[in-house]
């Protein structure tokens, strides 16, 4: 065998690398992320936490042992923009600035965001003060993501839950279920709606949801891109549904499709 010369470039990750921490047992998340950043100028690297089966507290509070390990799964020689931990719930029960840190133990980033602090993020830049929301998770996770939001000084005077704490089963809950809830919540006195849960299929009823309440229509999944765009730059889809992808920062004002 000859061994020849060869030349070193630069990777393949273009101007902006995103990373993306995936549950287990979600489904979901990284299929939108796949729509909302098609930039071929972007780098999106998922690794993936363990997770249970079932979303209760215990399974949720479980992650922070796994998170660092998670992280450190990453490229080690990637330069990250952002890092976005994909979930809601389990930011409720950890803490986001928790979190944030368990992140950081495992992969070098100037930021750490996640669904939670996201959704209160878009909250603030829409002015929305009063919020619906739609969950798939029992009670027990259901109403701490709720005071979350309470102690962020949003408050959340609807709140309907399908009650659904198998994983597998909230990845197939059908767009129609998910916009049935987001209409009953949605038609109360609220600003705007949220829709909870990065397995949750939602990205395709964004726009219908809004064009008929008259309001924002925000899910885990959205506000965590958007999140994630405004912290690095990178390039959102013109497509991205929704009320709040109008407010992107100026360097993302003139996004392309690749």
């Amino acid at each position: 065998m000859d061994t020849i010369p060869f030349t070193l470039g630069t990777p393949a990750s273009g101007h902006h690398t995103l990373g993306l921490i995936v549950l287990k047992f979600d489904e979901t998340l990284e299929q939108d992320f796949r729509r909302l950043f098609p930039s071929r100028d972007l780098a999106l690297y998922t690794s993936r936490v363990p997770s249970g089966a079932e979303v209760t507290t215990d399974t949720l509070q479980e992650m922070s042992q796994t998170l660092p390990a998670s992280a450190a799964l990453f490229p080690p020689a990637a330069r990250f923009d952002v890092v976005g931990y994909g979930c809601t719930s389990g930011t409720t029960m950890i803490g986001a600035a928790k979190v944030a840190a368990l992140v950081e133990q495992g992969v070098s980033t100037p930021a750490v965001t996640d669904p939670l602090t996201a959704a209160i993020a878009a909250c603030r830049t829409l002015n929305i003060t009063r919020l619906g929301m739609v969950t798939p998770y029992v009670a027990e996770v259901s109403l701490p993501v709720q005071r979350a939001f309470e102690a962020a000084g949003i408050s959340v005077p609807a709140l309907v839950s399908f009650g659904e704490a198998g994983e597998e089963n909230v990845a197939r809950i059908t767009a129609e279920s998910v916009k049935s809830a987001a209409l009953k919540v949605g038609q109360q006195a609220v600003d705007a709606v949220f829709l909870s849960c990065t397995n949750l299929q939602t990205l395709d009823v964004v726009a219908d949801l809004e064009a008929t309440l008259t309001k924002p229509v925000l899910s885990s999944n959205s506000v965590l891109a958007w999140h994630m765009a405004q912290l690095s730059g990178a390039p959102l889809s013109p497509e991205a549904p929704g009320q709040l992808f109008a407010h992107r920062s100026a360097k993302n004002a003139t996004n392309v499709a690749p």
